[in-house]
Order: C-alpha cells, then sequence, then structure tokens
C-alpha cells in the first residue's frame, strides 16, 4: 500500500470535516421563481462541484387527506461541476438517482460527487440528482445541522431548543394517515412530476437523462421505464422510458420484481402479510391498524436512525475524541436494545447488558465506524467498509450469528465481526479505510485465524461516509419509508399493481449499466446476461459511499462506470 497516502490523510481529513460544518450552517439564501413554486438553495462547493438542494412545489391529491405542507414539495440534491453549465438542460448528461429502502438523498454525495468530478476530468459537464423520497419531509435536521454532537442529542431526546424551535417528537401512526396512500404509483408519478417541471422539454430528457437507482431504487426505476403518465396508452411521449436515455442500477436491478433484493428487508420489521391481499392490506393502511411506515424494534426506526447522523456529527466535529455519546443519551427501552445488537460479543453479553458500549473507551470515529462497518453492524444492507478498530485487543462479535456460520448471508453477509475486547480499557481509535494494511497495521484476526479485513475489502473514507450522514441539508436515511411502497412490490402480481405495468417493453428499450458490489445483495449469484460491473470488495453501501482513489491506487470503479456509460451516445 502507498504509505505517502496515510501520511497526508490528516489535513485531508480536517478540510472535509470544516466542509462539513460549514455545510450545515444553513447560513445560505435560497433562489426561488416569483410563484414560488421552486427554490435552490447553495449547499457549498468544493473540489469543482457546485452542491444545492432543489425544492419544487408538487401538492399531492386532495385524495391523500391531510399532511404537512413540507409534504407537498419534491426535493433532491443537485450536484454539477462547478465550470460546466448552469442550467441543467444544457449539461451533457443528468443522472436522476432513485434511494433505496430507508434510505434518503444524502446517501449518494460521494458517489455523486465522484462521478460529476470524472467527467469532468474528460471535458464533460454532467449533472447528478440525488432524489428525496416524499416523505422525508417527515424529518426534522434542526439537531444534526446545529454541527454539535450535545446540543443534538439534546434537541431530540430532551426537548432543547436550538434556533428557537423545539423538535415535535417522532411521528406516530396515526399522523402518518395521508402515507396509507404513498405506494408505487405515486412513487414514480413524483419522479415523472420533477423531471417535467426541470426538463419541461420531453426531447431533452429523452436525449440527456440516465435514469436508475440503488437497491429498491432499481426497482422503481423499473416500474418507472413501464410506466404511462397521461393515461393514454397510445401516446407516447409521456411513457417512462421515453424520459430516459438509458438506466443505472447500483447493487441491484432494473426490474419489476423484489426477487434480486434478497435480504434488504429484515424478518423482524413492521410488515405485514401481504397474503391478506392487495384490498385487505389497503384497508389496513388507510384505517391505521396496520402500519403506515416500516420500522424495526432494534436501529431500523425513526428515534436509532437518528443516532447514526448524530455519531457523524461527533466524527466531524472531533474525530479522534474520546466519545461521550454513549453515556450522554437518554436511557429507553429502544436505545438500550440497539446498543446491546450492536455491541455485544455473544447472548450473554446481549441478555445482561454488561459490558455494555459505556464501558469502553472509543473516538468518535470509532462510534459512526461501529455503527456502519461491515465488521461490525450485521445487516446487510446497511454496511459500508471504512476500515477496522484499532488501538487495543479486539474479539469476535458473536451476536446475531455466529461468525463463520450464517445460514442468512443475503441478510447478515459474510464478512467476520468483530468488537472491542477490553472494557475499561485503552482508547480504541478507527484505523480508515487507506490505513489498513499498513506496516503499522496490528492485522486483527478471528479466533479460528481468520483476518477479519483486508486492504482490498476496505474502500469507504470514515469522513466522508461522516460527511454524507451529517453535513447534508438532506438525510442520509428515511426515517419514515412507506410501508405501502413495499407491500405494492410484494403484490406486484395483484391487478391493482399490475396495471401500472403500461409499457413492458420499456425495460428493454433503453441501454442499461448493472453495477453491483461483490459483496453486496446480489454477491454469488451475479445475473451474468446483465454483463454487469462488479466492484470487488464492496459492501451494499459502498457502491455509494466509496473514496474516489482506492487502496490498489485506481479510481473508484462505481464512478468510472457511470462516467463511461454517461459518454454513450
Amino acid at each position: 500500500m502507498n504509505t505517502s497516502r496515510s501520511r497526508g490523510r490528516t489535513p485531508r481529513t480536517l478540510r472535509v470535516a470544516a466542509l462539513a460544518v460549514l455545510l450545515t450552517t444553513g447560513a445560505f439564501t435560497p433562489s426561488a421563481s416569483a410563484d414560488s413554486a421552486r427554490t435552490e438553495t447553495p449547499v457549498g462547493t468544493s473540489g469543482g462541484v457546485t452542491e444545492t438542494v432543489v425544492r419544487v412545489k408538487a401538492p399531492l391529491p386532495a385524495s391523500f387527506g391531510a399532511r404537512p405542507a413540507a409534504c407537498d414539495w419534491l426535493s433532491y440534491l443537485r450536484y454539477r461541476s462547478s465550470s460546466g453549465p448552469a442550467s441543467s438542460a444544457d449539461a451533457d448528461r443528468v443522472l436522476v438517482a432513485q434511494p433505496g429502502i430507508l434510505e434518503g438523498a444524502g446517501a449518494f454525495d460521494s458517489v455523486a460527487r465522484n462521478t460529476v468530478t470524472r467527467a469532468a476530468e474528460q471535458g464533460r459537464h454532467i449533472e447528478f440528482w440525488a432524489l428525496d423520497r416524499r416523505s422525508n419531509c417527515l424529518e426534522d435536521r434542526t439537531g444534526i445541522a446545529s454541527g454539535d454532537q450535545h446540543t443534538a442529542v439534546d434537541y431530540y431526546y430532551r426537548g432543547k431548543q436550538v434556533e428557537g424551535r423545539t423538535f415535535a417528537g417522532f411521528v406516530g401512526n396515526d399522523k402518518l394517515g395521508w402515507m396509507a396512500k404513498l405506494g408505487i404509483e405515486q412513487t414514480v408519478r413524483d419522479e415523472y412530476t420533477l423531471l417535467a417541471a426541470e426538463l419541461p422539454d420531453q426531447g431533452v430528457r429523452k436525449d440527456k437523462v440516465l435514469c436508475g437507482g440503488h437497491s429498491l431504487g432499481g426497482v422503481i426505476t423499473g416500474y418507472f421505464a413501464t410506466a404511462d403518465f397521461d393515461g393514454d396508452p397510445a401516446t407516447t411521449a409521456d411513457a417512462g422510458h421515453n424520459q430516459c436515455a438509458g438506466y443505472f442500477a447500483l447493487d441491484t436491478t432494473v426490474s419489476t420484481s423484489l426477487g434480486d433484493l434478497s435480504g434488504s428487508i429484515p424478518d423482524d420489521t413492521n410488515l405485514p402479510d401481504v397474503g391478506l391481499g392487495y384490498g385487505v392490506v389497503q384497508a389496513g393502511l388507510d384505517s391505521g391498524l396496520l402500519p403506515r411506515s416500516l420500522s424495526a424494534p432494534v436501529l431500523l426506526n425513526p428515534e436509532t436512525m437518528t443516532l447514526l447522523a448524530i455519531a457523524g456529527v461527533g466524527a466531524l466535529q472531533n474525530p479522534g475524541g474520546e466519545a461521550d455519546l454513549p453515556s450522554h443519551l437518554p436511557a429507553n427501552t429502544n436505545i438500550e436494545a440497539t446498543n446491546r445488537f450492536l455491541f455485544s460479543k455473544d447472548t450473554a453479553t446481549f441478555l445482561t447488558g454488561s459490558p455494555a458500549v459505556k464501558d469502553f473507551r472509543l473516538t468518535n470515529e470509532a462510534i459512526l465506524g461501529s455503527l456502519m462497518d461491515d465488521q461490525s453492524v450485521p445487516l446487510a444492507f446497511l454496511q459500508s467498509s471504512v476500515g477496522f478498530f484499532d488501538g487495543g485487543p479486539i474479539t469476535d462479535k458473536n451476536v446475531p450469528v455466529t461468525n463463520g456460520s450464517s445460514s442468512q448471508p443475503g441478510l447478515f453477509g459474510t464478512e467476520y465481526k468483530a468488537i472491542p475486547a477490553e472494557p475499561h480499557g485503552p482508547l480504541y481509535t478507527w484505523r480508515n479505510y487507506d490505513r489498513v494494511g499498513d506496516p503499522d497495521d496490528p492485522g486483527y484476526r478471528s479466533s479460528d485465524g481468520t483476518p477479519f479485513t483486508a486492504a482490498g475489502k476496505e474502500v469507504t473514507d470514515i469522513q466522508e461516509l461522516a460527511r454524507s450522514m451529517a453535513g447534508q441539508p438532506l438525510d442520509f436515511t428515511e426515517q419514515y419509508f412507506p410501508t405501502k411502497l413495499v407491500t405494492d412490490l410484494e403484490l406486484a402480481t395483484s391487478p391493482q399493481v399490475k396495471r401500472l405495468i403500461v409499457h413492458p417493453d420499456g425495460l428493454t428499450a433503453n441501454p442499461t449499466l448493472t453495477v453491483l458490489a461483490g459483496d453486496g445483495l446480489l454477491a454469488g449469484r451475479v445475473p451474468a446476461d446483465l454483463h454487469p460491473v462488479v466492484a470487488d470488495g464492496y459492501q451494499h453501501l459502498d457502491v455509494l459511499t466509496a473514496a474516489p482513489v482506492q487502496n490498489n491506487g485506481r479510481p473508484e470503479p462505481v464512478s468510472t462506470a457511470l462516467t463511461e456509460f454517461a459518454r454513450t451516445p
């Protein structure tokens, strides 16, 4: 490994951290059209990439019922070359990306920047639009935007004000009635509405727009490609496939089936039994008898997903400082269960809660790494490869499955899990992706002698991940994911969903780029007929978060493939 990159890391990290804090200050003034139907707010310019957050007014039909005013707007993060045209219509290409399950626009930050930068180096000016689904309108970023971890915790969990605002609380099912109708039909309609508003000329859309997404976003893109938006199948200018010049899939496939996404939805979510049939499920959603947003008892719910962004704030604010987040958090069943799930080395530790995470000394970066790294978090669709623990002895983590014996690799992945071994002991630090394999790397191994990781399996910079999670105006996660969006897709053979596929040939009407994570959800069952680009060593989230230069010294392969695809006539 090139150790000169490691020696140069600290100044770069500090610059990234300083930028992220700047981006969360909200000190920019938005531009708006005369009728206030659109706003575009500068976020910042760095490395030749200009980022803005765009909001377009697009009221839901009255049939959706009462909802917050913010939910009548569509939002996206717009990334473009600083030296390129200001108008999207004048760009060489516009990549429009749908997020995956429980995922927001902020998750695309690194891949968007990498792709725009790489294209500019080749003399082409492209844009990358990271879409937020409508349900992200329910999230309150005030505490995260403060840039201070204690302030954020006090705002979300202790009722303290920030900038004169008090957190209204996490939204209960009784307040989500409008989301009972927020399924695949409205989701693809929202994408069409946004494209038509931002690029009114259908010819420009057909010539320049590449439609795609990550994970569940590939399935949404499939439904978009086959949809008809004017109610008349005989007129095809409005057809989904005629809004795109091509499709791209990031650790997914462009299809109308959930079959390729095994492991992306944990078994313990509150997803209703779709065996009841479309009508019964819809009635349950409408009445509130069924949950209108998807969640799970640990980690995957609004309260605990907020912790991910708060951990990102700490990693940006003071990367190497000793974390006090575990002791500063309130004590409640939800947070306690999540901490035990993530930080228990075995069943006995999980049941007793001792030692607890607050018994270990961890830096702020190590806290974020333990929440997001593939050697720590068990759920495969949440895993990224951001390095490894350092600074003290490490032991196997054998909850919820034993290392080397997972019967559900699609859900838990195949990487060995690890946890610090000494409570009340040394300060555990975080070895970033580009320092794994350096001469001073301890080379930690599992109890059976298997190395926990290697340089070729670490691809994401932890500071870039922290920026994506805590330094963006739109969230990395989707705290209120519409249950109906999943139940619609699981009920794809029902007449109510089948009717949405008006132009089935739309799936093959345009060229498609499929990029898969080598260790992601499709590992071991790569669909060869799609001729995919495979990013070796990548986990499911790495296709979005990977650093621009990898440990082999080569450019990041996902953005490289997207840039090349964007050159295709």
